[in-house]
């Protein structure tokens, strides 16, 4: 295949439209230009041209890549998820996420114990982390050292129980309302019911002193 012509874009800056004998066209940039010799009345082989095209897919994957990334962290699944969704072919946007690991711009260790910091933070217990771990696509070999750093969520649930409750007395309609309310939140009933018993040990106490 010959190149009929190397002419500069006028819709995207730094890049260059290739066109070819058989009517064929694509956006290289600078890069691409240089690195396979391009110029107008060059003979392409076969092997070039297939090598020119993954090069040209694998920039514009990689540019899409990181366009998305600038907008939150992802786990590896997601960004190949999302790259699938914008065209790119499995492949294409499986290197691409193999080279953002080696440019350490996604790190599923890093975003799985950030998942785990940020829904602690928010007051979630670790039912909840892990579904977000399981939705986020995280291997579930990362999962248990990514939650040995939840912090102890004893505090964290009396505090949200007593807010839940607002100093009512020990109504078992209540009490259940404001454990369920724990429950969806990913605490599991072994953390919820020592924080009932302490309010209703501390209620009584007060009741005691009237």
């Amino acid at each position: 295949m010959e190149i009929v012509r190397l002419s500069i874009s006028e819709k995207k800056k730094d890049a260059f439209i290739l066109e070819l004998d058989d009517g064929a066209a694509m956006t290289v940039t600078a890069a691409h230009v240089a690195d396979f010799s391009l110029y107008r009345g060059r003979t392409l082989t076969d092997g070039e041209y297939d090598a020119l095209v993954k090069a040209v897919k694998t920039s514009a994957s990689k540019k899409r890549a990181l366009n998305i990334l600038g907008s939150r962290s992802m786990s590896r699944h997601e960004i190949t998820e999302r790259l699938e969704r914008k065209g790119e072919d499995f492949e294409t946007a499986s290197e691409t996420a193999d080279w953002l690991e080696r440019q350490g711009l996604i790190d599923d260790v890093d975003y799985a114990a950030m998942l785990v910091r940020h829904y602690a933070a928010k007051g979630y217990g670790a039912g909840r982390v892990k579904d977000e771990l399981y939705k986020r696509g995280v291997d579930r070999a990362l999962w248990d050292d990514a939650l040995a750093q939840m912090p102890d969520t004893g505090e964290a649930v009396y505090q949200r129980l007593t807010a839940k409750l607002r100093g009512k007395t020990g109504d078992r309609k209540a009490l259940k309302s404001a454990a369920d309310a724990l429950y969806r939140r990913g605490f599991t009933w072994d953390e919820i019911r020592p924080a009932i018993d302490r309010y209703l040990s501390e209620i009584k106490d007060l009741s005691d002193e009237d």
